[in-house]
């Protein structure tokens, strides 16, 4: 993993796992990551990988957890500090955009008095100028006539101007590092647009760090520099930007790739999709949890995880077809097979 001396937020070898009927099921399994300053930072995977588990994780908020591991930001690990001390880390250091705006904000408070209570918890401010500060950051986000909006109720906006309250709040006291969960969730094309401009826009502008955390490649070809692909509570590929996308390793990230649609794709030809699903949450997979839907799965595939190893500078990959003792034959399949699909 490249770790470079300006990292801000450096997560290491984090396991989540819970209790449910007397059973230990494992969520997060030894994920390590890092977001370096002025970065924007990919972690994609489909539903149920523990990308929101990990951020969760990462901003105190999971409380039912049993957590293991290391969150260190600014050589501080946050898995250590008290309640008292991680509030006053969250929302002025680190703060976060979650996916579900109706669910995050709370529907019987005005959006004055969510955003009043996000300035006031990290600003010595007179109640005067909390309120002209509320108007101003609601005005940056795009939001028009801020000054009625403060008195309005979650329910009277529509869902993408919810979600900007949220980016409001979340930048409120200029935290150092936003982590973006699904931001786009349940928002049109057209809003979803919108709404990543504005975050890139205001991560620029504020000169902040982002974790954006999504499912959608096309995002993340857009606006990162690096992207961790996570897949059953584990990382399975790491690398920039143009290697994820020009020189995919895992099995996996290919497939993300190809389910892409474009536009040269003929109307005739159906939309690629990986075959199966993803391993239920605590579900006990032996060997590579991935091996059930792999084209190019071996033997050794089945009985034993990988390790996820460097194959070049910045670039790591979790895969037997790349590991020191690999099946050539079944490597050299892969790749012919990734340069036909380019």
């Amino acid at each position: 993993m490249l770790i470079l001396e300006e990292s801000l937020l450096n997560i290491k070898n984090l396991k989540v796992k819970f209790e449910s009927k007397n059973e230990i099921i494992k969520a997060v399994d030894g994920v390590s990551l890092t977001v370096n300053k002025g970065e924007t930072v990919g972690l994609v995977g489909e539903s149920g990988s523990g990308k929101s588990i990990t951020s969760l994780t990462a901003m105190g908020l999971n409380k039912d957890g049993i957590t293991e591991g290391e969150i260190e930001y600014k050589n501080i690990d946050l898995l250590k500090l008290a309640p008292n001390k991680m509030r006053e880390f969250r929302g002025k250091e680190l703060a976060m955009i979650f996916q579900e705006p109706m669910t995050a904000l709370n529907p019987v408070f005005t959006i004055g008095n969510q955003l009043f209570e996000a300035i006031k918890a990290h600003n010595n401010l007179s109640k005067k100028e909390v309120k002209k500060l509320a108007v101003e950051l609601l005005s940056k986000v795009g939001i028009p006539r801020p000054e009625e909006v403060i008195k309005d109720y979650p329910h009277k906006l529509s869902g993408g101007m919810r979600q900007r309250v949220l980016i409001a709040i979340a930048i409120s006291c200029n935290p150092n590092l936003l982590i973006a969960d699904e931001p786009t969730t349940a928002l049109d094309v057209t809003i979803q647009a919108e709404i990543l401009d504005l975050i890139t826009d205001l991560k620029d502008t504020q000169n902040m760090s982002m974790l954006l955390i999504t499912h959608d490649l096309g995002v993340v070809a857009n606006t990162c520099t690096r992207v961790y692909i996570m897949y059953s509570g584990i990382i399975v590929e790491t690398g920039t930007v143009y290697e994820i996308f020009n020189t995919p390793k895992h099995p996996y990230t290919h497939g993300l790739i190809k389910s892409v649609p474009t536009t040269e794709e003929k109307e005739t030809n159906r939309l690629f999709s990986i075959k199966g699903k993803v391993p239920s949450t605590g579900e006990i997979v032996q060997g590579c949890p991935f091996a059930p839907r792999c084209d190019y799965v071996m033997d050794i595939c089945r009985r034993k995880m990988p390790l996820l190893e460097e194959i070049s500078p910045g670039h790591s990959t979790r895969c037997w077809l790349h590991q020191e003792d690999k099946n050539n034959r079944g490597e050299k399949n892969y790749e012919t097979t990734t340069s036909q699909d380019k």
